[in-house]
């Protein structure tokens, strides 16, 4: 039977700065798109596109925290237990998605988080770990990531507050951008 340790030995995963978790970058090609042929909402050259692969263990420190993107982020669920992705939206609205095998049952194999929104995933409760990917075009690149803050988040979404705590961090690195909600 396949284990964390397996998994860590195989991929060499390596932590996952701000966000949390740990990851393999899979796919960055050196080909780049110039910023000035991109929308506006980009700040800087970007990759043709990226792939991640993202693991999820039952430690209580491995979520994704809460952030959003200037690009949709297409989520692929590969093995392991199911993942639950909380997005806010921009009206007040907020979803739960739940990746996993299980497609007979709502669980996706795949599903598209929309650009702009605010999202974070974590392991269902009883769950040992699980494997998934990402991947974006155009391609990720750090100061995409705008990380979440806990008492904004409630203060708009307080109908989440008990996930927005779950998949925030108190402590936010010096180096994590914060953009206007």
């Amino acid at each position: 039977m396949l284990t964390v340790e397996d998994l860590l030995q195989l991929y060499q995963f390596e932590a996952l700065p701000v966000e949390g978790g740990i990851f393999k970058q899979i796919y960055l090609p050196a080909e780049r798109i110039p910023q000035a042929a991109l929308p506006a909402r980009y700040t800087s050259d970007k990759p043709f596109g990226t792939a991640i692969l993202y693991l999820l263990t039952d430690d209580p420190n491995s979520f994704s925290a809460l952030h959003r993107l200037p690009t949709d982020e297409i989520y692929h669920f590969y093995l392991g237990d199911p993942v639950e992705i909380l997005q806010l939206y921009p009206d007040g609205s907020s979803q739960r998605v739940i990746l996993g095998q299980d497609v007979l049952h709502g669980q996706q194999v795949q599903y598209v988080a929309p650009r702009d929104v605010w999202m974070g995933s974590h392991l269902l409760p009883g769950g040992k770990f699980a494997l998934i990917g990402t991947t974006m075009a155009p391609g990720f690149t750090n100061d995409d990531y705008v990380g979440g803050e806990r008492a904004a988040l409630i203060e708009q979404y307080p109908q989440e507050t008990a996930l927005i705590t779950r998949l925030t961090r108190l402590e936010q690195p010096l180096h994590m951008r914060q953009r206007d909600a």
